[in-house]
């Protein structure tokens, strides 16, 4: 070939080239500018800055007189970059020896090098942590751990352990309602969270001179609840006694404000601690969150008898005096229905109550008839839920009035073929003796701001009136002489007006009666003259020799009446002024010494028997009461404690949270903060002695809250 084509050949095939070439980078740029641009931007905003969520405190949970009852502690997130962690298997090993990892779903997140930051745990206390910092500042494995970093995280708290328990419900890891009021007011507890952004190097440090943001977060509203830590505390320990002397299968009580219809009291047992739930077993913490006050129905049985006898004296069918004639049985419909015992003979309608004769019963449920029976049923509120402000509420069964046969009206008379949750029979009994009025049970009382501020408040509301005010005060004086003179003996206490009656009832499994086995309950009032408190304690199957109401559950309501009673400042009517008397410090004592000190000067106390060593007490020192009154303890673990071993609690006050933490730590104590700034109040008090590992509570207060990284 000639060599100036030869030249010119080689011309064009190179122009050829260079222009292809020069199409591929334009086509290459174009992609990239135009097709990839969102995401490669997104990929180099990813890696110049980082963002996080700032967590917010959720809201407290306290009790009627102000008392902790749950609240958000300081905890934190281990977050850790993948792209710094270069070998995964050294980084666990040696970060495993202050936090135990789920190595597989570490090695899982750590080997994604596209994210900037991946969570390895969270809600991790203080002193992991600076066991972690402290980790970080070793020569050997500074360069190894260089790659995480903590975010401010929060643990749900709940200082009392086991009281209240399922009331106060649970929350998730996340710090989302689980159950109880956590579950019922989550809206309202959550809070909002905050937000930040900042821009960082290489190595995940902040460069200095940038532009971010940083939005704080929001702590929930408080719950002021109409409960009584120390009512409740009495109720606890009473069932903790119940269960145990009557080898039950399960008890409960409640204590409700017999004119408002607020809660004072709720305690479901077998119980757990909301601290220590035991997630692994899922069926298990199901069983054990359930409110079975609420959500569980049963046959009431002889208790029932208190509406039947309302409903039939105020309808006009019979009087107190009215004449009856027990053979020990009566037949309905060819059914024949029997009394609990031997024949009564003659009695009178106070007398069939005070023995709790069923024939009566059936002969006044015949006697009113369907319809005026069951217009009192309803407006006693059965066969509807309550509306109390819990989840998981049971609207009990009441048979359709269209449905209803003669042997069903005279069994429903008393206390069968009807089923309530305990609350039902609560707060229709509590109508018959607060002067007629239906109340709609609540247990929070008010919302607050975390500032104390209230935002909205709940108060007493009237749902129907079922009898008349002349009806109650008959009821009344007939429940006071069951007390005093009938089965309700065992709940009788001297110089106390109490009124109330037994039940006693059949237990149903796969469908059928179970003979050997009742469910015992007590319904109770006091002052009988004026009724301030009411009390139903029920004994599920109880596995003792008498299993009636009258011996399993009677005594207990005895018992938490008693101490209610005086906690509440109602004087026995003996003609005397009962002394009061200031509460005396008995924390840091042992169970004799703390003992020993309250009998000094007129106090009895009570103590949860789980320990050698006083930790706290209800009521707080300085409280009043009456003299008798009781001061329940709570205790350390630990039998081997003694007051030398305890640990003087510093004085806080102004101290920002790292140095209360850092001050709190050299003691051995451990730290729990609410709020933002520098230390306003602590708990327990300076100069105070605990048991080593014990928690302090610190409210923080005057600065804006920032972020922890």
């Amino acid at each position: 070939m000639h060599p100036e084509l030869l030249v010119r050949k080689r011309i064009w095939l190179m122009t050829l080239t260079l222009g292809a070439l020069f199409v591929l980078v334009i086509g290459r740029i174009a992609m990239l500018t135009v097709r990839d641009a969102d995401a490669l931007t997104e990929r180099g905003i990813n890696q110049w800055t980082k963002e996080g969520v700032i967590t917010a405190r959720r809201g407290t949970i306290i009790d009627r007189n102000e008392s902790v009852l749950a609240l958000s502690a300081t905890s934190y997130m281990v977050t850790a970059d993948p792209r710094q962690v270069t070998d995964i298997a050294l980084f666990l090993d040696t970060l495993s020896s202050v936090l135990p990892l789920d190595r597989e779903s570490a090695t899982k997140k750590l080997s994604d090098k596209t994210k900037g930051s991946v969570i390895l745990k969270r809600q991790v206390t203080r002193s992991t942590v600076d066991a972690i910092r402290q980790l970080k500042s070793t020569a050997l494995e500074a360069a190894c751990l260089s790659a995480i970093t903590f975010d401010e995280d929060a643990r749900r708290h709940y200082p009392y352990g086991t009281l209240l328990s399922q009331v106060l419900g649970l929350t998730t890891v996340d710090s989302e309602g689980q159950s109880g009021l956590e579950s019922r007011y989550e809206s309202v507890l959550a809070g909002t969270e905050g937000s930040y952004l900042r821009q960082v190097d290489a190595r995940n440090r902040t460069l200095a001179g940038t532009e971010g943001w940083y939005i704080p977060s929001q702590q929930g509203s408080t719950l002021k609840l109409t409960c009584d830590a120390t009512i409740q505390e009495i109720v606890e320990k009473a069932m903790r006694e119940c269960i145990e002397v009557n080898s039950a299968e399960s008890v409960l009580c409640l204590v409700s404000d017999v004119r408002t219809g607020g809660i004072l009291a709720m305690a479901m047992y077998p119980t757990y601690d909301p601290n220590e739930p035991p997630r692994s077993d899922v069926s298990a913490l199901t069983e054990l969150m359930r409110i079975t006050a609420i959500s569980d129905v049963y046959e009431p049985g002889s208790t029932f008898k208190i509406l039947t006898a309302a409903a039939a004296l105020d309808s006009g069918v019979t009087t107190p005096e009215d004449s009856f004639y027990c053979s020990a049985k009566i037949t309905v419909d060819g059914d024949t229905i029997r009394c609990w015992g031997a024949a009564h003979g003659a009695e009178t309608m106070a007398d069939g109550l005070k023995n709790s004769c069923n024939p009566i019963f059936v002969e006044l449920a015949l006697r009113m008839g369907t319809d005026t029976f069951y217009r009192y049923l309803t407006t006693f509120g059965l066969g509807k839920k309550t509306g109390i402000d819990l989840p998981g509420e049971s609207a009990g069964i009441l048979i359709g009035s269209r449905y209803v046969k003669s042997v069903d009206l005279a069994r429903i008379g008393f206390g069968q073929s009807i089923a309530v949750t305990p609350l039902q029979l609560m707060m229709a009994a509590n109508s018959v003796i607060n002067g007629g009025k239906l109340m709609k049970p609540y247990i929070v009382s008010e919302i607050q701001t975390p500032n104390g501020e209230t935002l909205q408040r709940f108060n007493p509301t009237v749902v129907a009136t079922p009898i008349r005010a002349e009806t109650s005060e008959t009821m009344r004086a007939l429940l006071e002489n069951v007390v005093a003179n009938g089965g309700g003996k065992n709940a009788y206490i001297e110089g106390y007006r109490i009124g109330g009656k037994t039940g006693t009832a059949q237990v149903y499994k796969d469908g059928r009666i179970v003979s050997d086995v009742h469910i015992g309950s007590f319904y109770g009032f006091a002052p009988a003259d004026d009724p301030l408190i009411s009390v139903l304690v029920v004994v599920n199957e109880a596995h003792v020799p008498i299993d009636y109401g009258g011996t399993t559950a009677a005594p207990f309501a005895r018992q938490i009446l008693q101490d209610a009673l005086s906690y509440l400042g109602v004087e026995p009517e003996n003609g005397e002024v009962s002394e009061e008397i200031a509460v005396p410090s008995i924390k840091g004592l042992t169970i004799s010494d703390a003992r020993r000190t309250l009998a000094e000067v007129g106090l009895e106390m009570m103590d949860d028997g789980s320990g050698a060593v006083v930790l706290d007490q209800l009521p707080p020192e300085g409280a009043m009461l009456v003299k008798g009154g009781h001061v329940m303890a709570y205790t350390a673990a630990s039998e081997s404690i003694t007051p030398e071993d305890l640990v003087c609690v510093p004085d806080l006050s102004g101290m920002s949270d790292v140095d209360c933490a850092r001050l709190l730590r050299q003691r051995g104590l451990i730290i729990s903060m609410v709020g933002s700034g520098v230390c306003t109040h602590q708990s327990p008090a300076a100069g105070e002695y605990v048991q080593p590992g014990s928690c302090v509570h610190v409210t923080l207060s005057g600065a804006e809250e920032e972020s922890s990284t």
